[in-house]
């Protein structure tokens, strides 16, 4: 296979694990920027909305928010606003996550929010016809994650392949043929991300496999060196 060059993208979801907040959640992403800036990987970290602040402050690399609300600044009790994302340091947010999902109409919408002050979505997708239905909302970066075998350790790209490269073909017959795609779901080893952009994939969205490691820092830059491996 040629190799073309383009960026890779290692997303870190945080999720809300022990090591998500406080000391540990600012080791990881200490360990997450000096990667980044060993292999040329961009890095985003997703944290709880928490701990933006405190991590964004500490390290260059880009922290966005794990979901924003699709309401206006006022009253919403217990809600996260784009604004407060941005005041915080965020970058911008994951959309639809499995774990928290959104009707069309609300990603929409916080699409737009987002980027009306500057900041970027990441919306998650189900599947190949969820992530072609997202990609006509105009996100910045698509990540398909069968819910199925997120948290399992059963990689996407080796148990259904299919699923990328059904959503990237889908993707550019309907959206952009520019939209990054990432990839998740049990993506924990470097040979499950050098699979993923074998398929086509930008890059990846990891969780478990970094989170609820003993050796995030062996975990990260081993996922990073997937996507730097020229394929």
């Amino acid at each position: 296979m040629i190799f073309i060059m383009k960026e890779r993208i290692l997303v870190i979801n945080y999720k809300s694990y022990p090591s998500s907040y406080g000391k540990k959640a600012l080791e990881i992403a200490k360990a997450a920027e000096r990667i980044a800036a060993e292999t040329g990987t961009r890095i985003i970290l997703a944290v709880p909305p928490t701990e933006i602040r405190s991590i964004s402050s500490s390290i260059e690399l880009e922290v966005i928010s794990q979901h924003v609300d699709p309401i206006t600044e006022g009253a919403g009790t217990g809600y996260v606003t784009p604004q407060m994302v941005k005041a915080a340091g965020g970058k911008g947010s994951l959309l639809n996550h499995s774990e928290n999902r959104m009707i069309l109409s609300d990603i929409e919408t916080a699409v737009d929010r987002l980027r009306e002050i500057g900041l970027y979505s990441i919306a998650c997708a189900s599947s190949p016809k969820t992530a072609a239905a997202v990609s006509i909302l105009s996100p910045d970066m698509i990540a398909v994650e069968p819910p199925e075998l997120i948290g399992t350790g059963i990689s996407v790209s080796k148990a259904r392949p299919e699923v990328i490269r059904t959503s990237i073909d889908l993707i550019n017959k309907i959206g952009s043929k520019a939209l990054p795609i990432l990839v998740g779901a049990g993506v924990s080893t470097r040979e499950d991300v050098e699979k993923a952009v074998e398929l086509g994939a930008s890059g990846v969205l990891v969780a478990s496999a970094v989170m609820r490691s003993n050796e995030p820092e062996k975990i990260i830059a081993e996922l990073a060196g997937g996507l730097t491996r020229r394929l």
